[in-house]
């Protein structure tokens, strides 16, 4: 069956952003309407009309004299906010540990090993979205609604300040699942309040720190470069 331009447009979108989320186009890359659209087997009709959609989305940005290009990212705000995350996080998880039963630690372990198996075979769109579902898991039986409420705020926030923060640190992937591991140990063993709240603000901190040794080490190969 022929696709309808509606449907080609959402092709388009899928296909281009995946590039994006899986960093095949990283931040500042030059989007090529064209060659996208002969890579995709379509017209440049619905491959202009997705990059629309995704400049709406904040994927995308144009640029004078550049054209569509992926947006970068405003790196204090994603910082503070990801800092902001940590620390509700970890508190709404030391609030959900007691109401989370069997079958939850069950769908948590799940989880986390098909995170493995979608590291393994770089699917990196999927991990990001099981890494979401894990959290949310664990948030959704926190009984504190506005704590719960602030977690979706800055939740929308960090997909407006684009991606998941394992597009940006990927190394911080397979640590992460390791981290996973513990934290569903200590909601097993019903640990302290205390030490499962620390222990989540920890993993979500260390992204955050993973995030800005990134920015050193890059920062520290520029100097590099340009010395004599």
């Amino acid at each position: 069956m022929k696709k309808n331009t509606m449907s080609k447009t959402q092709y388009a979108y899928n296909s281009i952003r995946s590039g994006i989320l899986e960093g095949t186009y990283g931040p500042g890359h030059r989007l090529v309407i064209d060659q996208i659209a002969k890579d995709l087997g379509l017209s440049i009709i619905p491959v202009r009309e997705a990059i629309r959609q995704l400049e709406s989305d904040g994927l995308i940005q144009y640029k004078p004299y550049s054209g569509a290009i992926v947006s970068t990212i405003n790196e204090k705000e994603y910082i503070e906010t990801l800092s902001v995350w940590a620390v509700l996080e970890g508190y709404a998880t030391s609030l959900s540990a007691q109401y989370l039963i069997e079958a939850d630690l069950t769908r948590l372990e799940t989880l986390n090993e098909q995170m493995n198996e979608a590291l393994n075979d770089f699917e990196f769109e999927v991990f990001g979205n099981l890494n979401q579902e894990f959290h949310r898991v664990i948030c959704d039986k926190c009984q504190n609604d506005y704590v719960r409420d602030e977690i979706q705020r800055v939740a929308n926030r960090m997909d407006t300040l684009r991606r998941s923060a394992f597009t940006f640190v990927p190394q911080r992937m397979r640590r992460s699942i390791e981290e996973h591991r513990h934290i569903i140990q200590l909601l097993r063993e019903k640990a302290s309040p205390s030490k499962i709240e620390e222990v989540v603000r920890k993993h979500k901190m260390n992204t955050v720190r993973a995030f800005q040794n990134r920015q050193e080490t890059s920062e520290k190969k520029t100097t590099d470069i340009s010395m004599p």
